[in-house]
């Protein structure tokens, strides 16, 4: 394993992705989904290319646990579970419920298996090597807190996400408004729940990894969520305009 400054200068370097991240998808819209476009080079179907780039974040994450000193401890393995119910289903269920025929560039898919891995060794490492857990981190309100966040978050996306799927008929195609639920207040509340996830991660981990990661989606998604957001008004003309992009009443 590497030595815990080069550990350190790794979740500096991820925050520093972060405030990059925010820059960029100010000027460019990430090429995959409604956005997709030609221009970015050779594309893979896409349930293909999400579940190559998402997988470092299950096996690598996995690995890395798995050769911490702390791993056997309990509250490393709660939260070792934490982030598997995430990306267990981000990688292998919900790639087979997106629409098929999509297709993503090869440079996305490579760029977010950089970023996964570099992400899952910073947060494998702490849980299960660096980080100090006794059993009684299980009682602490910020790690009490910090789950009930992650777990409301991961509702919420999921919430969102089946209505985002139950939107289009057997057979049918294109895009519709989507309502109910959170969608009466926000364009994008799955991005917002996967957004109030990883700060409940960061919380109850109380690590700098945890926060570095919170920062990346934050700087990752919330500029997706404008996006999103300005589509839906140029599509539609009957789009609710009380409606916010990413937080009810804000943005």
């Amino acid at each position: 394993m590497l030595p815990s400054n080069v550990y350190e200068w790794l979740v500096l370097t991820e925050i520093v992705l972060a405030v990059l991240t925010a820059v960029g998808l100010k000027f460019v819209v990430a090429p995959y989904g409604r956005h997709n476009r030609a221009g970015w080079g050779p594309t893979v179907p896409a349930r293909v290319g999400w579940v190559v780039m998402e997988s470092p974040a299950v096996l690598a994450f996995l690995g890395i646990y798995l050769a911490g000193s702390n791993r056997a401890q309990v509250v490393p393995l709660v939260l070792l579970g934490l982030w598997q119910l995430h990306y267990v289903q981000r990688t292998f269920v919900f790639p087979f419920l997106m629409r098929p025929g999509a297709r993503m560039p090869v440079t996305l898919v490579l760029m977010a298996i950089s970023f996964n891995l570099l992400n899952a060794y910073i947060n494998a490492r702490w849980i299960s090597e660096l980080g100090n857990y006794r059993v009684s981190w299980l009682a602490d309100p910020r790690f009490l807190l910090g789950v009930a966040i992650f777990l409301g978050g991961y509702w919420l996306n999921r919430s969102a996400d089946r209505t985002l799927r139950g939107l289009r008929k057997p057979g049918e195609t294109g895009y519709k408004i989507p309502q109910g639920g959170m969608y009466r207040w926000v364009s994008s509340p799955n991005y917002l729940g996967e957004i109030i996830e990883w700060f409940g991660w960061a919380l109850a981990t109380w690590s700098m990894a945890g926060l570095a990661f919170a920062l990346y989606t934050t700087a990752n998604l919330a500029p997706r969520a404008i996006q999103h957001h300005r589509w839906y008004h140029e599509q539609f003309p009957d789009y609710p305009a009380d409606r916010r992009a990413l937080v009810p009443y804000v943005v």
